[in-house]
């Protein structure tokens, strides 16, 4: 899959009286292209190892030749082959031993084949393990649904406990690999197969709890981009729709989606959530829970499954999730509100 490296370009203040500026997402960036996300977690971990060795690295025969841990820790890397379950209750082990876990799988297998070690390692045991997960969405593309996972949030989100993050670019995984580090709680971390972004600003290179690309006004529609498919899609649709605004998340957990709500809910009333997961148990579905005077509409994969090959995007759009259908919901919620406004109007004359 060939991408573009994307970025915002951070808010400016406005002089006085005058209206606020918008950025305008550009569509390319002279940057060096980044790492993609399991490049980039492979790095940071590698990175941090280095002055704490409680860090070890578990992965299911996803190495290869040249793994960055294994070559510079390899008494602290572990290749368990085809084996997620017992990789997960051995991190369970080595957690309870006084290390610091990360284990690494495609995310079907982590989060579908290991689901029940998940639950009892991440929830009942609140191990300090980290999971992360590429190949998440259908970002395995022609490898068909064997290795596709559309249902991971839906699964991690059901257990209590678990912070979950889906990070966009190099900057954001490396951020969200240093907090895991940092707090030891259980941690499931999802991106995708090979592709590269530029992660958004990050404000003081912290990752806050909802990331304001274009915060826009009360009445815009506000969309909100979850994982890195989801995020490149809302920047694009940023940039054919520029009146819109755009609030990014990372953390998906029920704990951290509850407080990034309540922001949400200070500055719109109308959003569109886009992200590479089933619309069942995703974070348009939480959201309409958190934000019931709120109108939240998803734009997410259908409940099909693929029946042809394709690239990742030409398997995203088989689904139902590419940049049309994104505009044609800011459309419909544009028009909504354009109607309720009408409504208004006509009741006060």
């Amino acid at each position: 899959m060939t991408t573009t490296d994307e970025r915002a370009v951070p808010l400016t203040a406005p002089a006085p009286g005058a209206p606020a500026a918008e950025p305008t997402p550009p569509l390319t960036d002279d940057r060096p292209v980044t790492l993609s996300g399991r490049d980039a977690y492979r790095d940071e971990l590698t990175r941090l190892a280095a002055s704490d060795d409680t860090i070890v690295c578990l992965e299911a025969d996803l190495g290869g030749k040249g793994h960055p841990f294994q070559a510079a820790h390899p008494e602290r890397f572990f290749n368990l082959g085809i084996a997620e379950g017992a990789m997960v209750d051995m991190a369970a082990g080595l957690a309870a031993g006084g290390h610091k876990p990360f284990v690494s799988t495609f995310a079907p297998f982590a989060a579908l084949r290991a689901a029940e070690s998940l639950k009892l390692t991440l929830g009942y045991l609140a191990a300090g393990v980290t999971v992360v997960a590429p190949y998440a969405g259908v970002s395995g593309a022609w490898f068909g649904t064997t290795h596709h996972c559309l249902e991971d949030l839906a699964i991690l989100r059901s257990v209590p406990g678990v912070t979950i993050a889906a990070p966009y670019g190099d900057a954001e995984m490396r951020a969200v690999v240093r907090e895991a580090v940092r707090s030891g709680r259980p941690h499931y971390i999802r991106t995708g197969r090979n592709a590269s972004y530029a992660s958004l600003p990050l404000p003081d290179g912290e990752l806050p709890l909802v990331n304001w690309e274009f915060r826009g006004g009360p009445d815009d529609v506000c969309l909100v981009s979850v994982g890195e498919e989801g995020t490149r899609l809302a920047l694009a649709a940023r940039r054919a729709a520029p009146g819109t605004a755009h609030a990014h998340l990372v953390y998906l957990d029920h704990e951290n989606l509850s407080r990034a709500a309540t922001e949400l809910a200070r500055h719109h009333c109308r959003f569109v959530v886009v992200e590479e997961h089933r619309g069942q148990g995703g974070v348009a579905e939480a959201l309409a829970l958190l934000l019931p005077e709120a109108r939240v509409t998803s734009v997410s994969a259908d409940r099909s499954w693929p029946a042809h090959g394709g690239d990742h995007e030409e398997v995203m759009a088989a689904l139902g999730l590419d940049l049309p259908a994104v505009l044609a919901a800011v459309e419909k919620a544009g028009a909504h509100v354009e109607q309720a406004g009408a409504r208004a109007h006509v009741r006060a004359g």
